[in-house]
């Protein structure tokens, strides 16, 4: 039986933004053992790579939204972030608020309780019992009103900074949307879910309040 022995001459390129596709005849020599050689023609189809600038900066250091991201925060007062699955994003938009004077409480929805207690009011915190040992409760100040007294002189104000606020119901939503409202220092960002890419939206918009004051 005949022992083929083939060799491709042609190199496919990765490509990130598919723009078009060629159709490209690759000649395909085959050495068969006694020695003759013939070629045969292989039809391949091959994609040509187009690079643009955020391949080799990052698509998300030259969107110019930094300003817009300022001024939503300073109008709506309490977003609802959408950033991409692999995260880092929203590094970028918390550093911004900070170099702008604000610092920041960043929570957990997951075990937060009521959002409304929890932020501003005293609240009871029950510790884990082991055994046999009493049931203690312990009671700790207002986390929003607390830091807010913490905070220096030439300091803007607070954002509180809720990560997977997606397991929130629509009620407690509504509280973290009015909560500026009511401690008006205090800049609400809820991480709502994921998207394509970092996108926002008012809070009051996700829980269903109107968008403006009456």
């Amino acid at each position: 039986m005949a022992a083929a022995a083939c060799s491709f001459q042609g190199t496919l390129l990765p490509s990130l933004n598919h723009k078009h596709k060629q159709l490209t005849l690759i000649s395909i020599p085959i050495r068969i053992n006694n020695g003759s050689t013939r070629r045969t023609n292989n039809k391949k189809l091959l994609t040509k790579c187009s690079r643009t600038l955020g391949d080799f900066i990052g698509g998300d250091l030259i969107k110019p939204d930094l300003g817009r991201w300022l001024s939503d925060v300073e109008e709506h007062k309490a977003i609802a972030i959408y950033s991409p699955h692999e995260g880092g994003y929203e590094g970028r938009y918390l550093t911004r608020l900070k170099y702008n004077g604000y610092h920041f409480l960043s929570l957990s929805a997951r075990g937060l309780g009521d959002p409304e207690t929890t932020l501003t009011k005293f609240h009871p915190v029950c510790p884990a019992t082991l055994g046999k040992q009493p049931i203690a409760r312990w009671y700790f100040p207002p986390e929003v009103d607390y830091r807010l007294s913490l905070l220096p002189p030439d300091a803007k104000g607070l954002v509180v900074w809720i990560i997977e606020a997606k397991v929130l119901s629509k009620a407690e939503l509504q509280f973290l949307a009015i909560l500026p409202s009511l401690r008006p220092q205090v800049r609400v960002i809820a991480e709502c879910g994921n998207w394509r890419k970092f996108v926002w939206k008012p809070l009051k918009e996700i829980a269903g309040l109107p968008t403006e004051e009456p």
